[in-house]
């Protein structure tokens, strides 16, 4: 089974594992063809965050997030008049991460060679495939970027200075050469590849650190226009890449009806999914009403809901940054007696100020905490990341994919960054890099502080669940600081209201605002919270009663979940993906 956020990676994914493929070179496949068919969500110069377990065994983490440049400091950024770390620009930019991570897990899980699993993405950025109108959308709104600042952008997506048309097909040429190198590297005749798979796969790695980062390297001295302080240059070196190596990590965990939910750890937002499931079951514990607070579809539900979710993603900000160089209180954080403590905060009334706890005692560090009033506009319109902005409306996200093959092996990913319109396309590679930096503070007493080598708290949050030692289910979804958020209801639904799968993906959703961004501007809406407006309007209207500013948005217009799973009590697998914008897709046999 495989589902994703496109039916292109979706069908990829499907079409490796009816050839003998397994889930790992599935997924692999599908992921480069995701760079190409939705390269305004993602690209080969962003990241991943992944969950995979091979048959038999626990989930571990893939964590393909590069660190911080070795010149990344906070001084150097204060030097250049900054107070944050843009949102778009090469001084955004984290050490790549994404392709050296898939690369990585096919020379140690995979079994395909590599010229095999990077072909369907080689033909669609070479041969062409049709452009989605959300592409188009992206292109035409940064268009102005584009032709006043970031001309080798403009060169790319508008050849003869217009944007696509949807369905056009459109091309990558200079990526297709990339990809292209990248399958010959090992094979060339003076390569000490060697002769096994394996170590073809090794000599693509190290063709990507050395002539990828040059090129990389090269094009980053020269000052560009970033979405804050001006016209700039980058600090990503080759030697940045050369150095990175993705990581595998054990997991964090928590049961939760019968269940074990696992995420990645805190350097990811992964726990917050977790704390919201404690601060759930605590306050179901204590409340007269039981489970009923447990329930999305209802006023009470929704209002109990958001507020652990207020609470949780508080200590995210106060607390979690990458475990190698901050103390994150994770056990603290996750334990009953925080929980209970914690949902004892949850009022009948919406709340309107950030509260981050004190787990064992300790002081918080407080993010500056600021309205979306108190900040400029953004001075690039591709600056932030590519989700519902802080007014309700659609602008994209990120990607997902979930696949499971005939073994049981199942991989959950989350790919994201180095979208088209978050720094300018560096010519000859056919891609830009990411923003992730973004998501550091300046601030040498934060736990997610900008400094080298230390990886940026992310938001990539992909989710597994274990029953009695089995994985059964991979799940996830885009959407930034709404991914745990919109996979919290799925789980309610699932776990405690007894959805399907595919009932529970197109149940309606809902997100508060009311957390510091991850992303610029980097601001706060206490009291907001945006929903579907088939929770329907005497829900919404008592949710306002409650004190919650609600901003209703189209019947079907938040959440891009998918999932792929196994029940051992039917002895089937199963699938199931977003329905909403009609590009979700899930696939199976």
């Amino acid at each position: 089974m495989a589902a994703s956020t496109h039916w292109l990676a979706t069908a990829t994914a499907q079409s490796v594992l009816e050839r003998g493929g397994t889930a790992v070179d599935a997924a692999v496949a599908a992921a480069f063809v995701l760079h190409v068919v939705e390269p305004h969500l993602n690209g080969p110069g962003g990241d991943l965050t992944a969950l995979v377990a091979p048959a038999g065994e626990h989930p571990f983490v893939l964590a393909g997030q590069g660190a911080a440049p070795a010149a990344a400091t906070i001084e150097h950024y204060r030097s250049l008049g900054l107070d944050e770390v843009p949102g778009a620009g090469p001084l955004a930019a984290a050490v790549p991460g994404s392709v050296v991570a898939w690369l990585h897990l096919l020379e140690t899980r995979g079994t395909w060679e590599l010229a095999d699993v990077l072909a369907p993405a080689l033909g669609y950025a070479r041969d062409g495939h049709p452009v989605h109108e959300n592409v188009v959308r992206v292109i035409t709104a940064v268009a102005p970027l584009f032709e006043e600042h970031w001309p080798t952008s403009a060169a790319q997506w508008m050849p003869g200075g217009t944007a696509p048309a949807p369905g056009d097909m459109i091309t990558n040429e200079p990526w297709a050469a990339v990809l292209a190198r990248l399958m010959g590297a090992g094979e060339a005749p003076s390569s000490s590849a060697g002769s096994s798979r394996e170590s073809r796969v090794r000599a693509a790695i190290d063709w990507w650190n050395r002539e990828v980062g040059s090129a990389v390297e090269e094009f980053v001295r020269e000052p560009v226009q970033h979405s804050l302080g001006g016209a700039l240059p980058g600090v990503l070196t080759a030697a940045d890449l050369a150095a990175y190596a993705p990581a595998e990590e054990e997991p964090v965990a928590l049961s939760f009806r019968g269940v074990d939910v696992v995420k990645a750890g805190p350097w990811s937002q992964g726990p917050v999914l977790l704390q919201a499931l404690a601060i759930l079951e605590a306050r179901a514990a204590t409340s007269p009403h039981g489970d009923a607070v447990l329930d999305p579809s209802t006023a009470l539900g929704v209002h109990t809901i958001t507020e652990a979710l207020k609470l949780a993603l508080a200590d995210r900000d106060a607390w979690y940054g990458d475990p190698a160089h901050a103390e994150v209180p994770l056990a603290e954080l996750l334990s009953a007696s925080y929980a209970a403590e914690r949902a004892a905060a949850i009022s009948e009334n919406a709340s309107r100020e950030v509260r981050p706890g004190r787990p064992g005692g300790r002081s918080p560090w407080m993010p500056p905490v600021r309205s979306a009033g108190e900040t400029a506009a953004d001075p690039l319109p591709g600056s932030g990341e590519p989700t519902l902005d802080r007014a309700g409306r659609q602008r994209g996200d990120t990607c997902h994919l979930d696949v499971v093959d005939r073994h049981g092996t199942m991989i959950s990913v989350t790919p994201s960054g180095g979208w088209l319109q978050s720094s300018p396309t560096i010519p000859g590679l056919g891609f830009c890099l990411g923003t992730r930096l973004q998501m550091a503070w300046l601030d040498e007493d934060a736990p997610s502080r900008l400094a080298p080598g230390i990886r940026p708290r992310s938001t990539l949050s992909p989710t597994m669940l274990v029953r009695d030692g089995r994985v059964i289910e991979a799940l996830g979804t885009p959407g930034g600081d709404q991914q745990d958020q919109w996979q919290l209801l799925y789980l309610l639904r699932r776990l405690v209201g007894g959805y399907e799968p595919q009932q529970a993906i197109d149940a309606p959703m809902f997100h508060t605002d009311a957390m510091v961004s991850s992303f610029e501007p980097r601001t706060v809406q206490p009291a907001s919270l945006t929903v579907e407006s088939r929770l329907g309007d005497s829900v919404i209207e008592e949710l306002r009663a409650r004190g919650h500013e609600v901003t209703v948005m189209g019947p079907w217009s938040l959440g891009r979940l998918s999932c792929v799973g196994v029940d051992p009590e039917r002895g089937c697998f199963y699938a199931a993906a977003n329905s909403r914008g009609a590009q979700g897709y899930a696939a199976g046999r």
